[in-house]
């Protein structure tokens, strides 16, 4: 039985993760720093918890495992008025650690980068197509995907999992996320809002078919001996984002659709995304994950968008969503951090005083 540890399991993806794995019978444990630990939509199950961050882990603390998840890092941006290496240096350096430590002891390493790493695509893009990161998020995951290409070799084959945007409901799910915004403002305000005119393609992935890549790679015994980068989804999931928003609004009865900015209505600061300037999103890249299907034994992602989206808003509804729930800080990463570091309980290192 593999013995998993999973740092940063108390954010989105690693609250879903965790219950998904245990669920299997794996045996897991967790350590997280906490800024999202009470932000709770439901309860998760119990895990072992090692009560420390990412940059404190050692080779004590992984010495027990199989298998190292590496989920822990900064999830958007910008962030306020520090900068991009002061929020992302410390990323870099613990994910290089921790696979160091991974390395020596012969326990296997994931990584989960992004699809973000493409960024600008006009076709789509497999794992050996030129990236261009968009955003110092983006640019983080690729010099780790680098780092950890440099610390690969002979006992050493780490796994890097390019994820599509991912949604779908979590104990402590993410309201920042573009489905799952738009689902949330369909479910409680019966309205769409584009920051964007939505002309643009994203490639999407529904949270479980995201655990099951996981649980795959925790079962494939990869000794390849370099870096094995993998685009986690579905070829049919690339879609624009306007078309997601027609279909939230066609499956919610009574739902309309508009833009930011239209109908002089107040924005709310929450619904923003600060990566879109004038209406413009730059990002824009369709993906190619064929690679996965051949190379990972039993892989087989089954989530369409349409499946994925129905059963959001199902999930959402049965747990009576409302406004003042949707709103909630701890579901928007950004703005939780902010509200951390300006009300003094986290320090420009990230860290609680």
């Amino acid at each position: 039985m593999n013995k998993v540890l999973i740092i940063g399991h108390q954010g989105y993806l690693g609250s879903r993760l965790t219950d998904y794995l245990q669920q299997r019978d794996y045996v897991c444990a967790g350590a997280d720093i906490g800024f999202f630990k009470e932000g709770l939509l439901y309860k998760p199950t119990t895990v072992f918890n090692i009560d420390k961050e990412a940059r404190t882990i050692d080779i004590k603390d992984v010495e027990p495992f199989d298998v190292v998840i590496l989920l822990a890092g900064i999830s958007n941006d910008p962030f306020g008025n520090l900068s991009p290496e002061l929020i992302y240096n410390p990323t870099r350096e613990y994910a290089k650690r921790i696979a160091s430590i991974c390395k020596k002891l012969g326990v296997r390493f994931i990584f989960p980068s992004s699809c973000s790493v493409y960024g600008v695509a006009d076709k789509p893009v497999d794992e050996q197509g030129p990236v261009a990161p968009q955003t110092p998020y983006s640019l983080n995951k690729l010099q780790i995907e680098q780092d950890l290409a440099e610390l690969s070799g002979q006992g050493f084959s780490p796994i890097a999992l390019r994820l599509a945007t991912v949604f779908g409901v979590s104990p402590r799910i993410r309201f920042d996320l573009v489905i799952n915004m738009l689902c949330g403002m369909a479910v409680t305000e019966k309205k769409v809002i584009l920051n964007s005119n939505g002309q643009v393609w994203r490639p999407h992935l529904y949270i479980d078919d995201a655990c099951e890549a996981f649980r795959c790679c925790i079962d494939w015994d990869y000794k390849g001996g370099e870096l094995m980068i993998l685009n986690v989804g579905r070829n049919e999931n690339n879609w624009r984002i306007i078309d997601i928003a027609k279909f939230i609004k066609e499956t919610i009865s009574g739902c309309r659709l508009s833009f930011l900015g239209q109908d002089n209505q107040p924005i709310d600061s929450l619904v923003i995304d600060r990566k879109i300037q004038d209406g413009v999103d730059k990002r824009n890249y369709q993906v190619s994950f064929d690679k996965i299907k051949k190379k990972v034994p039993g892989s087989k992602l089954e989530w369409g968008v349409e499946k994925g989206i129905e059963q959001l808003l199902y999930d959402l509804q049965s747990r009576k969503l409302d406004i003042q729930l949707f709103k909630k800080r701890e579901f928007y990463r950004l703005q939780q951090i902010e509200y951390l570091f300006t009300t003094e309980q986290i320090d420009s290192n990230l860290r609680f005083k």
